[in-house]
């Protein structure tokens, strides 16, 4: 048995749920890059690979993650590479895909369909949508992140696990093209596996509500917007939009506008404003 994951965050959590039962034990791997934002066009064509590579690139470039891209830290062409090989080779290996309702967790899901079709019977889905669990402290809660589920609630998801249906891998991978070619940039979950399109000023108007007449570090104003806001994506995302909105004039700054840290933000005076 493999488990696939699509966070970082929720791999020890899983581990320790899989040294509770040994009917779960095996693997766990992680699909890394968010698919939930930037381009996808021909994304399993190596145009389309570029395409994104160079997109990230630009995101990250003079921030906290800059160079990140080309460390070969994030590969989910390679991981799925040997998760098939994996799979050919062993006839009774099975997969387990892990995913809660956020729309991180349900673009993984559908960038990676396309690779496990061959695999039908074999493919499991564990999706966590709208059902609820107990906290740590005994409080019923509806996860939207599975590293918020304690280990020992897990025990209880791995009844949830049914085989990937015939028409699912028919019908996922087609909406997944559709939504490809639309050539937006942000996806927001709307309910179940519906995806939603926009464009990659998605977040600005939300995010500029944080700054203040207070001069505030770029690094706060995204904690805020990542507590506060209904909809939030990842900080070197939200860090790219930033200084895009602070490019477009009417905020002023101090500091060196790179990293998170490094630079502060607040709204022009009301006279800078009218002058400018």
């Amino acid at each position: 048995m493999i488990h696939i994951v699509f966070n970082e965050a929720d791999i020890p959590v899983l581990q320790q749920a899989i040294s509770l039962d040994e009917s779960l034990q095996g693997e766990v791997v992680v699909i890394r890059d968010d698919y939930a934002v930037g381009p996808l066009d021909h994304t399993y064509a190596g145009e389309g690979r570029e395409a994104r590579l160079n997109w990230w690139r630009e995101v990250l470039a003079g921030g906290d993650y800059e160079g990140k891209t080309d460390t070969g830290e994030v590969d989910d062409f390679k991981t799925v590479a040997e998760l098939v090989g994996t799979l050919r080779r062993n006839p009774e290996e099975t997969i387990w895909i892990w995913a809660a309702q956020n729309k991180h967790d349900v673009s993984g899901y559908y960038w990676l369909l396309h690779f496990m079709k061959e695999f039908q019977g074999r493919v499991f889905i564990l999706y966590l949508n709208n059902l609820p669990f107990l906290s740590e402290k005994g409080q019923l809660f509806y996860p939207i992140w599975l590293h918020s589920i304690p280990p020992k609630e897990f025990l209880k998801a791995k009844k949830l696990a049914r085989p990937i249906t015939l028409s699912e891998f028919e019908v996922d991978p087609d909406e997944w093209i559709r939504l490809c070619q639309e050539k937006k940039l942000v996806r927001i979950l709307e309910g179940g596996k519906k995806l939603s399109q926009h464009d990659a000023d998605f977040y600005d108007i939300d995010l500029a509500k944080f700054i203040t007449v207070d001069w505030q570090k770029a690094s706060k104003i995204i904690n805020q917007f990542q507590h506060k806001n209904k909809h939030t994506t990842g900080d070197a995302f939200l860090l790219w939009r930033l200084k895009k909105l602070i490019s477009d004039g009417g905020f002023d700054t101090q500091g060196e506008i790179r990293n998170m840290k490094d630079f502060e933000i607040k709204l022009k005076s009301q006279h800078q404003a009218e002058t400018a």
